[in-house]
């Protein structure tokens, strides 16, 4: 996590709510001004650093959890929730996808929506933000399926996906073994694109599943859905991403975009 603690609350609360407290959280703090995070409800280790981004704090809080015997894993952003079923379901989902890369739905917290003034009152909480995504290679993007969409149960099945977004992503310590530890180059933005376009290549599967829900408080980190500090980082690691991946025409494409925007 980075600076904003207010997100903790509702984060920490699904936590301690968990049916199955078969878990231990490793909380990696980059914040400046940290305020040390402890818990007696459920297990935790609080991990504080300096800022050198998301990736790097992912696998930071991966080496623990290895050092420790830890072998299956659960990356997600801090300003997130969840039911009380959340980790039964995930727990079930490993046992179906051993030696994958795991994602669930994810819809916009309520008031959080990119689009707020679109829905109806009743339509709040069933706003999807994620549910599968795709990669462009023509503008170098990773597109999340049905997003701004309202969920009438069209994406229910689980499947095969082309990428899952950082904001929850589970894997376990073979896929590790296979490919490695996240690039830490990225600093924040298209790092979760880039461990999974390693693990495609190394013939790890990605598998949406539907039964694994979480509400997300969209980028709370960087100020907001559009933020400056947002489309600069974005930018900047698209552009990293397609050089390392995209086809020759896509590179040009975005170099190009990036130099002249």
């Amino acid at each position: 996590m980075y600076e904003n603690y207010t997100v903790l609350k509702d984060f920490t609360k699904s936590l301690e709510k968990q049916l199955n407290k078969n878990f231990h959280l490793y909380l990696v703090d980059l914040s400046e001004k940290k305020q040390i995070i402890s818990s007696e409800s459920f297990s935790l280790s609080y991990i504080p650093s300096i800022n050198r981004g998301y990736a790097y704090g992912v696998n930071l809080g991966l080496r623990v959890a290895l050092k420790e015997g830890y072998q299956d894993f659960c990356v997600m952003n801090s300003d997130i929730y969840f039911n009380e079923t959340f980790v039964d379901s995930v727990v079930k989902s490993f046992s179906k996808h051993a030696g994958s890369i795991l994602g669930g739905k994810i819809y916009y917290a309520p008031r959080y929506e990119y689009h707020k003034e679109t829905y109806e009152k009743n339509q709040l909480g069933k706003v999807l933000w994620y549910a599968g995504g795709s990669v462009d290679w023509k503008n170098a993007l990773t597109p999340h399926r049905g997003v701004d969409e309202v969920d009438h149960g069209q994406y229910s099945r689980p499947e095969e996906t082309e990428f899952i977004t950082g904001a929850l992503m589970f894997f376990d310590k073979t896929v590790i073994n296979t490919i490695g530890f996240w690039d830490e180059g990225y600093f924040l933005y298209f790092e979760d694109a880039d461990f999974c376009e390693r693990a495609k290549k190394a013939g790890i599967k990605l598998y949406f599943d539907p039964s694994i829900i979480i509400w997300h408080k969209n980028a709370q980190s960087t100020g907001g859905p559009g933020s400056t500090i947002q489309q600069k980082l974005q930018g900047k690691n698209r552009l990293r991403f397609a050089l390392k991946y995209g086809p020759l025409k896509t590179k040009f494409h975005v170099v190009k975009n990036y130099v002249f925007k």
